[in-house]
């Protein structure tokens, strides 16, 4: 289902609660909002749709990512980027990361262990920002 946007920064401020199955729906709400804001959005998380959970979407060479309780291992090649988000007027700045790990699971909910680079890698390190309840 296509879910309205959260544009509050008080709710999208709050850190996001550890996702579970129970989560795949609103995993299935994240995509089917994703492609419906296709030409403005290329990532969201869970809480730009008021639920939340640690749970993101993102497109990956031209297919949609879903990551349940992402987290970032490690990172490489820091640099400054400006990004723009749907649940904020506007863009920022903000510092990057070129390479990151991401330990995750996917939607049977196994660990996976991925390395992202270039624009996966900056979408996922703004998404994850939404889950800490951080805006850019």
């Amino acid at each position: 289902m296509i879910r309205e946007i959260v544009r509050n920064p008080a709710l999208l401020a709050q850190k996001a609660e550890p996702a579970g199955v129970e989560d795949l729906e609103t995993a299935r709400d994240l995509l089917d909002t994703l492609a419906a804001h296709r030409e403005d959005c290329v990532g969201m998380a869970a809480n730009m749709i008021g639920v939340n959970r640690r749970v993101i979407v993102f497109e990956n060479e031209g297919e949609d990512t879903v990551m349940f309780n992402p987290e970032i291992i490690r990172e490489s090649g820091p640099y400054e980027a400006e990004e723009g988000c749907l649940s904020l007027p506007g863009t920022r700045r903000t510092r990057r990361w070129r390479t990151v790990k991401v330990r995750y699971q996917n939607e049977l909910f196994q660990t996976r262990i991925q390395t992202f680079t270039a624009l996966a890698a900056q979408i996922i390190q703004h998404e994850i920002d939404h889950c800490e309840g951080i805006l850019i």
